[in-house]
């Protein structure tokens, strides 16, 4: 199908720009959008999956279930509006189900590789530590110390999900669970 080669091109592109640039930019999400849609009226209209899998209704359901989802992530979490507009764009070329699914898969790869970034920075006898600590807290068994500054700023790493949007296309579109034994 013509439309995954289209969704995994500007998803290379957009981890490109985010990793190099810290930036998705719109004509990488905006024209993702108008060809999904596009291509979804080849396969509604032409009833050819040539052009997609996924017809038009379906292409409309992923772009709003998606595009809804990361809005209220992009509000609450401060989530990049880059980030919301290529997980929409991905949820219009892949469907309501499937493109719920590679979100999905996005958050659980973008998380690991921001533990992994911070394991790496910080330590892990340090972070597991630090985690302890907060739980003795919670349980109203230690006392919270304060991060130092240094500490506030490691924590403050950049979280590129659009490497983990790739990642999660790939394993949608190619069925990579389905592999697995």
């Amino acid at each position: 199908m013509i439309a995954t080669y289209v969704l995994l091109c500007l998803a290379v592109i957009a981890t490109l720009t985010d990793v190099t640039q810290q930036k998705i930019y719109n004509w990488t999400t905006y024209s993702g959008m108008v060809f999904a849609l596009f291509l979804s009226c080849g396969q509604t209209l032409l009833k050819s999956e040539v052009y997609s899998g996924v017809g038009l209704g379906d292409s409309l359901a992923g772009f709003a279930a998606c595009g809804v989802i990361m809005l209220i992530c992009f509000l609450l979490f401060q989530i990049g509006g880059g980030d919301v507009k290529l997980l929409a764009m991905m949820g219009a070329f892949l469907g309501l189900e499937p493109g719920i699914e590679a979100l999905l898969w996005t958050f659980v790869i973008g998380g690991a590789m921001a533990l992994v970034i911070l394991i790496w920075k910080i330590g892990m006898i340090k972070l597991f530590k630090r985690v302890v600590q907060q739980l003795m807290c919670r349980l109203g068994v230690g006392v919270w110390d304060d991060l130092s500054d240094e500490e506030k700023k490691q924590l403050k790493i950049p979280l590129y999900l659009a490497p983990a949007a790739l990642a999660a296309v790939l394993i949608v579109e190619f069925k990579a669970v389905e592999l697995l034994p």
